[in-house]
């Protein structure tokens, strides 16, 4: 373990830096409204809604025909893209999606 010595004026304006910077981040992160996870589908809720298999949920995200998001190897959906891929085909959804 290597111990590092500064002193005490530099320490105080690195935690006054962190905390400005902290502060941005918080303003940044209240101008755009959060989303709801709600508002989202998992592969097993989009699969059932479609009526199709894992695997053509699959091939409709890599040709981009249904749009995705991705948090820690989970995909979801957005309930509006897959109403939107539901009319295009003119099909209605097997499962019902709340607003």
């Amino acid at each position: 373990m290597e111990i590092v010595s500064i002193e005490s004026k530099t320490f105080e304006e690195m935690e006054q830096a962190f905390l400005a910077f902290r502060q941005k981040l918080q303003k940044l992160c209240n101008r755009r409204p959060q989303k709801k996870m709600d508002e989202w589908l998992d592969n097993q809720e989009t699969c059932g809604i479609l009526n199709i298999s894992p695997r053509t949920l699959q091939s409709l995200r890599s040709n981009g025909t249904l749009a995705y998001t991705q948090v820690e190897r989970r995909s979801y959906y957005r309930k509006q893209d897959v109403m939107r891929l539901l009319e295009m085909a003119g099909i209605k959804p097997s499962k019902t999606i709340q607003p």
